[in-house]
């Protein structure tokens, strides 16, 4: 936890391989945040309205995933993955993290990943995710 600083963007991989996320510190308190000042969010990385990945448009000192490449929605990470701007109809799926010992986990995804009707079907688990 110690090494993420405000405005990186970290990708990991969680619940299944290949279900691409993003981890920032956004450097204000934030919806589920995790850390001192509450500010390090996860979310995964695929728009909810085609699939296409939001990766590379993250900017955290906007507070923003977004706008996505296909039809331009954004998302606002520090609320929770909410649409603010165009025809994506659900949030962004927020990961939830918890630290223990300085370490930062992904334990659990709030909402489903774009195309898939369960999270952990069809693909190989990832044990652990950390990220310091």
């Amino acid at each position: 936890m110690s090494e993420v600083s405000t405005g990186d963007v970290i990708e990991f991989d969680y619940p299944l391989q290949g279900q691409s996320n993003f981890l920032t510190k956004l450097g204000e308190s934030a919806w589920d945040g995790v850390g001192a000042d509450e500010d390090i969010v996860a979310f995964n990385s695929q728009c909810t309205h085609a699939g296409c990945s939001v990766a590379g448009q993250v900017v955290p000192n906007e507070n923003r995933a977004g706008p996505c490449p296909c039809h331009y929605t954004s998302f606002d990470i520090s609320k929770g993955g909410l649409v603010n701007m165009g025809q994506a109809t659900s949030d962004l799926p927020q990961i939830e993290l918890d630290v223990e010992d300085g370490e930062i986990y992904a334990t659990y995804v709030e909402g489903l990943v774009w195309g898939y009707h369960n999270n952990l079907r069809n693909g190989t688990p990832i044990e652990a995710v950390q990220s310091n």
